[in-house]
């Protein structure tokens, strides 16, 4: 695969948890892809990307409830976990057949698209790598460059205090890299699908018949999107972490990276019941992530738009034909 192909998927990778929105309820959820549009229901899922030619072409499966299969992930915190890591399987799959399409586009067959990979080589590296990269920039970076201010700033030397200036600094960090991101051309597309992908999921919500006229009528932020979940994410760590007991430096980057999943389980729940209770403190806790959607959703086309409906539409027919019932929360 060229450098650009790496650095692209990569990308996009990066942007996964950003992109990903929807539970496993009975919810209607989905993700932006690379000129595209992933719409899961319960037990199904669609993915429908547009070709350059204009045609839309899909892949749909039937996606079985983690919860159905491991009583486990039915509990509050650990469905949590559960849901994010399927999300987020899910999500690599459905960029994985966007990307795929455009390397078509370049005339990359199926064919000869494992030659070009590296024998799968690259495609091993684009997963391990962009993990590897998140645990340094939000974990380390932040951490090591507060400890060093710590030392040269007599105020910012306590415990508390280098812990908030970690927190504050990877909040930082994160909404710097997002909006360095949004400027690349490739990137502002799939925040377009994104804008696309919500305005779907409210037309849906709202009862009223799924069409492009309809569905363009609605805001493009959604309160269960993976940018509202991270935004919660971060919230809640600096908070957690600014109260841990420990004081030497590798002590504190192990316990961050431990305590990852519990605040991610959290989280979860959080931004569960925001949405459905949108008042009071809840209201305020995931308003940033909504204020924050103004830079990962943009205003979709009328044809991206297009797109999105059509694979909330395949994957509801999926869904019906294996019985399950769709329901508005």
């Amino acid at each position: 695969m060229k450098l650009r192909g790496f650095v692209r998927l990569f990308t996009h990778i990066q942007l996964l948890p950003v992109l990903e929105s929807g539970e496993e309820t009975t919810l209607i959820g989905g993700q932006a892809v690379m000129e595209g549009v992933m719409m899961r229901s319960p037990h199904s899922y669609c993915v429908a990307v547009r070709k350059p030619n204009g045609h839309i072409v899909t892949e749909e499966s039937p996606l079985p409830k983690l919860s159905d299969r491991y009583s486990i992930f039915k509990l509050p915190v650990i469905r949590g976990l559960g849901t994010l890591g399927q999300a987020m399987w899910l999500g690599a799959r459905a960029m994985k057949f966007s990307a795929e399409q455009a390397l078509e586009e370049h005339g990359v067959t199926r064919g000869n698209r494992e030659e070009k990979a590296g024998n799968g080589w690259a495609t091993a590296l684009s997963v391990l790598f962009p993990v590897v990269f998140m645990i340094a920039l939000y974990k380390f970076v932040p951490l090591y460059l507060a400890t060093v201010l710590a030392k040269h700033v007599a105020a910012l030397s306590s415990r508390f205090a280098i812990n908030m200036v970690d927190g504050t600094l990877r909040i930082v960090i994160f909404l710097a890299f997002i909006y360095l991101l949004s400027r690349l051309k490739d990137i502002h597309r799939v925040f377009e699908y994104h804008g696309a992908e919500h305005r779907v999921v409210f037309n849906f919500e709202s009862g009223q018949p799924v069409t492009v006229e309809n569905a363009q009528r609605f805001v493009t932020w959604h309160p269960r999107c993976g940018t509202s979940f991270l935004m919660v994410v971060l919230i809640l760590a600096l908070i957690t972490y600014a109260f841990l007991p420990i004081d030497n430096f590798w002590a504190k980057f192990a316990w961050r990276i431990a305590l990852l999943p519990v605040i991610v389980g959290v989280s979860y729940e959080v931004i569960r019941f925001a949405a459905k209770h949108q008042r009071g403190l809840m209201s305020v806790l995931t308003r940033p992530g909504l204020w924050l959607q103004r830079v990962t959703t943009q205003p979709p086309s009328s044809s991206q738009t297009e797109v999105a409906i059509q694979a909330l539409e395949r994957a509801m027919v999926l869904e019906e034909s294996q019985g399950g019932e769709l329901v508005i929360a």
